[in-house]
């Protein structure tokens, strides 16, 4: 018994610090599945990854019902175990400390009035050792009588006491191990519960990421439709042929307005893109007829809405350019990919490294560029 009350008190300091732990891990799994959760949320968006973020967000949700669940079943731990057992640390050590000196106190009393006995008894049997030791042979029995009658009670007085100290001492186990068969019965009830609520829903969750070629249908028809190439509109046809025939339209009379994304992108040479002439080897008097045609990629779609001198086109286009010379912020040229012809603003683009170069001439000296001198002496051609 000496040794139980300090082993409680260490049991309960354990008991604290194993709450403090499972609530930290709560807390944490509650902080983690809510970031899945959040990605569940992402995928959602996503037409061929809605299921699997449904998928994620019901899993987030059932491991935060678990984690709740535990992080209850340890509160009742706290309040049923540890409380409990720091009580009843506090009352053993009041109660174990009143009930020894109760005990020696009894003890030292039938110790004390067996001596006095004992002690009257030898009196006796010296004074009967004379010539008249009949008479004192009654008052001898008497004092056996008494003697006897107080080393039962102070046997009895003993065996009390030890089966009481057994007693006390099997109480204390017995409540520690029935505080502990509580808890053992909560634990189960949750573990059986965190079972079903996982069991019933793992087999959808495991058949809809089981295979990853699988999309809806939804998504299969939109891939189809963008695997048709849709058929330019008479419409179209019949614009070109218009701006081919009575040349570019004039150009939007407001200025053009500049994207306020531009400036993310990296510089670029402003309009216009060519140098306005060519280089000495292709001069006029020459008789070459060559022809370079600018490029630009779109960085920005555009949309020109009822105004048909505008050029609508999608991000990554590509667009000959037809007048080089930049009009209050807008270009005139070509969409490769529909062959519509329009003004659209120049900040929407940015140049395209690849250029169109057609010889109409025949000329294979027509792409030669002259380095400059001072004289008029000409060194060779730099191709």
């Amino acid at each position: 018994m000496d040794q139980f009350n300090p082993g409680l008190r260490n049991l309960v300091n354990l008991g604290k610090s194993y709450e403090k732990s499972v609530t930290a891990m709560a807390l944490a799994g509650k902080a983690y599945f809510d970031a899945v959760s959040k990605i569940g949320e992402t995928a959602i968006v996503s037409p061929v990854s809605r299921e699997l973020g449904v998928v994620l967000m019901e899993i987030a949700e059932a491991q935060k019902k678990v984690h709740s669940d535990l992080e209850d079943n340890f509160k009742r731990f706290h309040r049923d175990v540890i409380i409990e057992l720091e009580k009843k640390t506090e009352m053993d050590v009041k109660y174990m400390n009143a009930t020894f000196k109760r005990y020696q106190s009894e003890h030292k009393v039938k110790q004390e009035s067996l001596d006095r006995s004992q002690t009257d008894l030898k009196k006796l049997r010296r004074k009967s050792q004379g010539k008249h030791s009949s008479k004192y042979e009654l008052r001898e029995n008497e004092y056996l009588q008494t003697i006897s009658s107080r080393q039962m009670d102070m046997q009895k007085f003993i065996a009390d006491g030890c089966r009481e100290a057994l007693l006390e001492e099997k109480r204390r186990f017995c409540f520690l191990a029935d505080k502990h068969c509580m808890f053992s019965c909560q634990i189960s009830n949750f573990y059986e519960n965190a079972k079903e609520i996982l069991s019933v829903k793992i087999p959808t969750w495991q058949e809809k990421c089981s295979d990853i070629t699988k999309v809806p249908d939804s998504v299969v028809s939109m891939i189809e439709g963008l695997s048709v190439v849709p058929q330019q509109s008479p419409l179209v046809d019949h614009y070109n042929r218009v701006n081919v025939d009575s040349g570019p339209p004039p150009a939007p009379p407001l200025k053009a307005q500049f994207s306020p994304l531009a400036n993310m992108f990296n510089q670029e040479p402003t309009f216009p893109i060519g140098d306005g002439s060519l280089s000495r080897s292709t001069s006029q008097s020459s008789g070459l007829n060559v022809s370079k045609k600018f490029r630009v990629r779109t960085i920005f779609p555009h949309t020109a809405g009822n105004n048909n001198t505008l050029l609508s086109f999608d991000e990554g286009d590509i667009i000959t350019l037809l007048i080089q010379e930049e009009k209050d912020g807008w270009l005139y040229g070509e969409l490769e990919n529909t062959q519509q012809r329009g003004w659209f603003p120049s900040s929407y683009c940015r140049t395209y490294t690849e250029s169109v170069v057609s010889n109409r001439g025949g000329n294979p000296f027509a792409m030669v560029k002259l380095k400059p001198t001072v004289t008029n002496d000409r060194s060779a051609p730099l191709i």
